[in-house]
């Protein structure tokens, strides 16, 4: 069988993760062939860990240029995402990115762009597009069968973190080293599958309370309100600080309304289109009536095995991505949106002015604190790759 020689740049929690299961045979088209990391401690891992054979380098430019690898895979904080991207395209190689795609809207253009000239493949990680339960939402959405959408609602409150997750690293929550709280951190998958299964709102006001619940200088509370083409509207809610936290994701349509709850998804039909029945019926308070219906779902949820497998497949043989690359803009775009909302205090449309936006984050990185005396740890699956300037 013939596989795809990857390299992964950056080592920490999600990477050597993803190593370790290319390396378990999971991933069947997948050979792991080379690894990078900017710290002596993951790559000593790396080194204790992963085969003989596997390479190891101590930063991207080194795996990126050195010939073992056909594709990569960049697990890294966020800013460097784009850079990583560009520079692994140019040179021939095949790439697959983590989310979010980046931090800021202006630089993931520049790396959309390099994608389309490279003629290489590009795909990122929104494994939870391979979830059957949004899937089969998307297809009803999709489908038209339950009209146009009205409303939606997404409560997404059980990312809980204790104040030891954001002491555990120099980088995190900071506007320097993450660029972003929940929004950037813990929301890119939601905010990927907002905009994938309803559209990408085109009017944000959005309120982000930095450090509400922690000692931190990001978001870590965020309410907003959405407004869609269609003049749908919307509201999405998220916090790091609720407990117990709750997952409830509410599409309501015109001939009834989607639930996904704890990933649970419910169904409840309405036997005629609401707007219909509102301009038919000849009693005032005559509520259309309906049924909850059956949902059935292919049960499958390969999550970032199918996202690798497809990618390795898509190289090999032309089969679908389960996302491109280029798709990461769209989230990014409405998580930067909520950004410019609550730092204007203002509407924002999209797409916004992507120079304001870059204004106003650098000003907020030019007096981000820099955390000294940090014990380096790994709570969950951001990676620990660290830069060249945090170092």
């Amino acid at each position: 069988m013939k596989k795809v020689k990857l390299g992964i740049i950056g080592i920490g929690g999600m990477g050597s993760g993803h190593a370790k299961n290319i390396v378990a045979g999971k991933v069947s088209e997948l050979e792991l062939t080379a690894v990078a990391d900017l710290r002596d401690s993951r790559r000593i891992w790396a080194k204790e860990n992963l085969p003989q054979e596997v390479h190891i380098f101590d930063d991207a430019e080194s795996l990126i240029s050195s010939g073992c690898c056909e594709a990569v895979l960049i697990a890294t904080p966020h800013y460097e995402h784009p850079r990583i991207t560009i520079l692994a395209l140019e040179n021939g190689l095949h790439v697959l990115c983590e989310k979010p795609a980046g931090v800021y809207t202006k630089q993931v253009r520049e790396m959309n762009e390099a994608a389309a000239a490279s003629n290489k493949t590009f795909a990122i990680m929104f494994n939870q597009r391979t979830n059957c339960v949004y899937r089969k939402m998307k297809e009803i959405v999709d489908s038209g069968k339950m009209g146009q959408i009205k409303r939606v609602n997404w409560i997404i409150t059980n990312w809980y973190r204790t104040q030891a997750y954001y002491d555990s690293g120099s980088w995190r929550a900071t506007w320097d080293g993450e660029g972003g709280g929940v929004l950037l951190n813990q929301c890119p998958h939601n905010l990927d599958l907002l905009q994938w299964i309803c559209g990408l709102p085109v009017k944000v006001r959005a309120f982000c309370h930095n450090g509400k619940w922690h000692d931190i200088e990001v978001e870590d509370d965020v309410t907003a309100y959405l407004e869609f083409e269609n003049g749908a509207t919307g509201v999405f809610v998220t916090s790091t600080a609720d407990a117990p936290g709750k997952n409830r994701f509410e599409i309501l349509l015109e001939k009834g309304c989607l639930l996904c709850e704890d990933e649970k998804l419910t169904c409840y039909e309405l036997d005629v289109n609401e707007r219909e029945h509102c301009f038919s019926a000849k009693e005032g308070f005559a509520t259309p009536s309906g049924h909850e219906a059956e949902i059935e779902t292919d049960g499958q949820n390969p999550q970032h095995m199918g996202v690798m497998r497809a990618f390795a497949a898509h190289i090999l043989h032309g089969e679908p991505l389960v996302a491109a690359g280029e798709e990461g803009i769209r989230g990014l775009m409405l998580s930067n949106a909520m950004h410019l909302s609550s730092w204007t205090e203002s509407t924002v449309q999209i797409p916004f002015d992507e120079e304001r936006f870059l204004e106003q984050l650098n000003e907020r990185r030019a007096s981000s604190r820099i955390k000294k005396n940090v014990v380096e740890a790994t709570f969950d699956t951001e990676g620990t790759y660290g830069s060249k300037i945090r170092e």
